[in-house]
């Protein structure tokens, strides 16, 4: 694969410009982003924005000047793009909750090569047509860096997300434009907001002049002081923003987190570090009888707190338990939808039959091995974490699965392969679900030559997920005798609602 693509020939050279400030004189070099790094991913829009031919005068923006300019594009990360007024040379300035057409005052803090990072200190001229701030549910919007698009409606933020997948494919994966199909609607979260399962509100510990401060004062130790924050980083800053309740966070989380902040601020001079907070949505215990669906009203959720202790989901009619600390997908509510996507493109209509054996991938606890089992005559479930492995166990165990239907290893994904040997390659299906930096070459080199029929590559980045299947392509068509994978399918879903990020389903068939 070409890392450098993308990059062309835009270059560092000295030369003329209305304004070079200091620091840009004192390193006229700037070094790239890492690659698929979510750096890499900005420069990338930041180039189709200026041109692969841009020239880098050394040009950069003093600290806190501010400026106004008219956003052309959303970043792939949820910012708006702008270029630099005509005066100044070829620039794009990166800043948040800002939409395309609208014209902006921005304040700059930080310049990189050929951009700088802004505050947007004030919209001038909103775009009516997709901006109705009144459809923010947070009051904190605009301050906190964990949602960018609640101004937004719901189709508009799906659409945004399809194009993220779009201009992944088209900058990441290397492959030619006629072999990517297109990419399909994305498919939305049942929940817009109240979906989040898990979130960690983080404060930092009293400063040493406060403490001291504190032990001289009368001032009642159960106020809140006016540096403690208990919520969520500020957008641009490394600062807390102090926050009572998130909207897209569930019900009993926003219940649990009036009494923890409390807790924290009666007891806040006792903390010698900062901590972060872990608040997970659980299921209270699993029904005696696993195989009658309880009402919402009968299944009661708990808030858990501890890290070891465990935390319960039901999908469907499906059970998972696991510990606190563990990975389990953050919006329960669009998990049927997603592994039935998934279970449909494994199985498609057109086929009289279809594998009869799986292969899940960094399994995790099981979600997909556990959702997709009754399909398949033999499971096999791979995981790096002993721990995980030991979960999936358990959960194929409280959900009855025949003994044998189901077995999970523990080992590197990058040697599944050997452990599945005798798995007829033909009537297999794999599901690829990797952390965020995507699988390795040794992994996809004994994939292309187990050449599995089937194979469903779940990402929760899709940067990473177009450079992985178009290597994987690549590799076939060149080892694989004559055998290739097509590209079947390509699809986006919205796990996090109100925010940029999106997940992408990629289905490979072998032809």
């Amino acid at each position: 694969m070409d890392e450098s693509k993308g990059d062309t020939s835009v270059q560092v050279v000295s030369g003329p410009s209305k304004k070079v400030s200091k620091s840009a004189k004192r390193k006229q070099k700037r070094v790239l982003p890492e690659p698929y790094s979510s750096e890499d991913v900005l420069w990338r829009d930041i180039v189709a924005l200026l041109g692969d031919d841009t020239v880098d005068l050394g040009f950069a923006f003093d600290f806190r000047e501010e400026v106004e300019v008219e956003v052309s594009a959303l970043s792939s990360n949820g910012d708006a793009l702008a270029r630099s007024p005509a005066s100044f040379p070829p620039w794009v300035i990166v800043a948040p909750f800002a939409l395309p057409g609208e014209r902006i005052r921005v304040r700059v803090y930080r310049s990189s090569r050929l951009h700088s990072f802004a505050d947007l200190v004030e919209v001038l001229s909103p775009n009516l047509d997709l901006r109705d701030d009144g459809r923010a549910k947070c009051r904190y919007f605009g301050q906190c860096s964990g949602c960018q698009y609640q101004m937004l409606s719901y189709d508009t933020q799906l659409g945004i997300k399809r194009s993220v997948v779009i201009k992944a494919y088209e900058n990441f994966s290397n492959l030619p434009k006629e072999t990517i199909p297109e990419v399909l609607p994305t498919i939305a979260s049942p929940l817009q907001y109240g979906y989040r399962t898990k979130i960690t509100p983080h404060f930092e510990a009293p400063p040493k002049k406060a403490r001291k401060e504190a032990e001289t004062s009368s001032t009642n130790s159960t106020d809140k002081p006016t540096w403690l924050k208990i919520g969520f980083n500020e957008i641009g800053k490394r600062t807390v923003l102090d926050i009572e309740e998130c909207p897209i966070a569930t019900p009993v989380l926003n219940a649990a987190l009036g009494p923890i902040r409390e807790d924290i601020i009666k007891n806040i001079w006792g903390y010698k570090k900062g901590v972060s907070l872990l608040l997970r949505d659980s299921i209270e215990h699993l029904p005696s009888d696993i195989s009658s669906i309880p009402s919402a009203e009968d299944e009661k959720h708990i808030c858990v707190t501890n890290h070891k202790e465990t935390v319960r989901e039901r999908v469907d009619s499906t059970y998972f338990e696991f510990p606190g600390h563990s990975f389990f997908q953050n919006n329960n509510s669009v998990l049927v939808p997603l592994t039935s996507y998934v279970k449909d493109a494994i199985f498609p209509s057109s086929k009289s039959s279809g594998p009869t054996h799986l292969v899940d991938a960094y399994c995790g606890s099981g979600l997909f091995s556990l959702m997709l089992a009754p399909h398949f005559d033999i499971v096999a479930g791979i995981e790096l974490s002993t721990e995980s492995i030991k979960s999936a166990t358990a959960n194929a165990v409280i959900n009855r699965l025949p003994e044998g239907k189901c077995s999970f290893l523990a080992g590197d994904a990058a040697n599944i392969f050997s452990t599945v040997s005798h798995f007829p390659p033909d009537k297999t299906a794999l599901i690829i679900d990797p952390p965020r930096k995507g699988s390795d070459e040794a992994f996809i080199e004994q994939l292309v030559r187990f050449a599995c029929s089937t194979v469903v590559y779940v990402s929760c980045n899709v940067h990473t997920q177009a450079r992985d299947i178009g290597m994987i392509i690549d590799r076939m068509e060149r080892e694989g005798g004559g055998r290739k994978y097509v590209l079947e399918s390509l699809r986006g879903f919205d796990l996090f609602p109100q925010t940029a990020h999106v997940e992408s389903v990629a289905v490979l068939r072998l032809v």
